[in-house]
């Protein structure tokens, strides 16, 4: 990769990943900051946007050191298993694991008797939504064998990335830490092989 590819991918998903991660935080508590812009304190309005914009910029280049490492887990996978059809299973039973954990281990630490399950299984879902349309325009643009590593980092890779947020059962900080990811996740998986103008990558 060139280094100016280089660098339009770090700052681009630097800025949309802050961008996604600040909209996110302005909409949970908008009410709020609505009324505050009313009665004039405009200051403190920015001073909150751009805290939200530092945070969510952490995450997002969580993101982008996430992303680079498994572009190397994946060729490693490759020499190891010589297959891309043993690699990719692997790959696909990670996937199912780390989606069964996420709603399991969730669910087993933070719900409270009578806690219905279906929220718990409603964010793995999205997860696994947003992983398999990503991969359906990843494998379109590039080639067949893009489907599953594709569909493995947005799901797996994400969910690794976002341990600091599940660690918590707040919500807010939950879909604070989760958008910026996701976004910036999605992101460098559909701009590498445009910027890099190969359909391997």
């Amino acid at each position: 990769m060139k280094t100016r590819n280089l660098v339009y991918l770090f700052f681009s998903t630097l800025l949309i990943g802050s961008t996604a991660g600040m909209v996110t935080g302005l909409a949970m508590e908008w009410t709020q900051y609505w009324n505050d812009l009313k009665n004039g304190e405009i200051v403190s309005f920015l001073i909150v946007m751009l805290w939200l914009l530092g945070v969510s910029s952490i995450f997002s280049l969580i993101s982008q050191m996430g992303f680079f490492a498994y572009l190397t887990i994946h060729r490693f996978g490759l020499g190891i298993f010589k297959s891309v059809k043993l690699w990719n299973t692997i790959q696909v039973v990670l996937i199912a694991v780390a989606l069964f954990d996420l709603v399991y281990f969730r669910y087993v630490v933070f719900a409270e008797p009578g806690d219905s399950l279906i929220g718990y299984i409603g964010v793995a879902l999205l997860l696994l939504v947003v992983g398999l349309v990503t991969a359906y325009i990843k494998r379109r643009e590039t080639n067949k064998h893009a489907f599953i590593p594709a569909l493995f980092f947005i799901v797996v890779v994400t969910i690794l990335e976002w341990i600091p947020g599940l660690q918590s059962d707040d919500q807010k900080w939950v879909w604070l830490i989760l958008i910026p990811l996701l976004v910036s996740n999605v992101w460098q998986v559909l701009t590498l092989h445009r910027i890099t103008e190969t359909k391997n990558s």
